[in-house]
């Protein structure tokens, strides 16, 4: 009986299954931990072309946060014809999301605010992370509503600061490879971008949230483990005690997820960290 119970115990603390949100003719995917009242939000967004189901699937998110008590939830962005290759509309990027002005900060925000109402979940305050073009568009909400958001982290993606400002103080994590032909670290157009955009660079993203910290302090250390072909450099800066921007350049990374699936990825695959430990760890320190 004893051992029962405890499986039993072990079963009904498991996070649960994603389920699917329609509002309207969008949606979002959320997963919730085994408490979901007042819980923590992510919000995770998928890259151009892809879907909730795809980022959640290749990121491995979903397991990983809810084991730590987060909900996060994955909303769509919109396409042409179906629910299939969606973007985001960053500003100055991507597709079909940003040629027909999409409002995706309005639809952000009420993925927010439903999933607070429906699920019980914290939405005064959330945690935004994502790829490619939803980190664009990750970066530029964090940036234009800093008083939503607890801290935000790119993946392969750098907002528009040429146009976008920060409002506010946001705690930031930048993770981006330097090999990465989509959107390049240094900026400008990539050789294998699918879109013409001239891209932000790393660099002025780090400046601009860096900007309203006032000043902060700089250390750098460097991680070269796996005989991968890559490397990882992580630099924090910190006004004080609490590291408030971290960037983890990755020397010869590519287009990727860091620890995610991707077969088709032969070359700048890290196997150095794992995005979600880091990017679980950096929001964890950022309450």
């Amino acid at each position: 009986m004893r051992l029962l119970a405890l499986l039993l115990s072990f079963l009904f603390a498991q996070p649960s299954a994603a389920e699917t949100v329609r509002l309207g003719d969008r949606w979002y995917d959320i997963a919730l931990p085994a408490n979901p009242s007042g819980a923590p939000l992510i919000l995770a967004l998928h890259g151009g072309g892809g879907t909730p189901d795809q980022f959640a699937s290749a990121s491995g998110l979903s397991r990983a946060a809810t084991r730590a008590g987060f909900a996060v939830a994955f909303p769509a962005g919109s396409g042409r014809r179906d629910e299939r290759l969606l973007t985001w509309n960053g500003g100055y990027c991507c597709g079909y999301a940003a040629r027909r002005g999409v409002d995706d900060v309005g639809f952000l925000k009420q993925v927010i605010e439903d999933a607070s109402s429906r699920f019980g979940v914290d939405g005064s305050g959330v945690y935004l992370t994502s790829m490619s073009n939803g980190s664009i568009l990750a970066e530029t909400f964090a940036a234009q509503y800093p008083c939503l958001v607890r801290a935000v982290a790119g993946v392969s993606g750098t907002m528009d600061t040429g146009r976008i400002r920060v409002q506010g103080k946001v705690p930031a994590m930048i993770i981006h490879g330097t090999a990465d032909t989509m959107v390049p670290y240094a900026g400008g157009q990539g050789d294998t971008s699918l879109t013409r955009t001239n891209f932000a660079s790393v660099a002025s993203v780090v400046k601009a949230f860096l900007t309203p910290w006032g000043s902060t302090t700089q250390t750098s250390r460097s991680i070269d483990s796996k005989d991968d072909g890559t490397s990882v450099t992580v630099t924090d800066h910190a006004p004080g005690s609490r590291v408030v921007l971290c960037l983890i350049t990755i020397e010869g990374g590519a287009h990727h997820w860091p620890g995610g699936r991707k077969a088709r990825l032969k070359e700048g695959k890290t196997q150095e960290i794992d995005a979600n430990i880091e990017i679980l760890r950096f929001f964890k320190a950022n309450p």
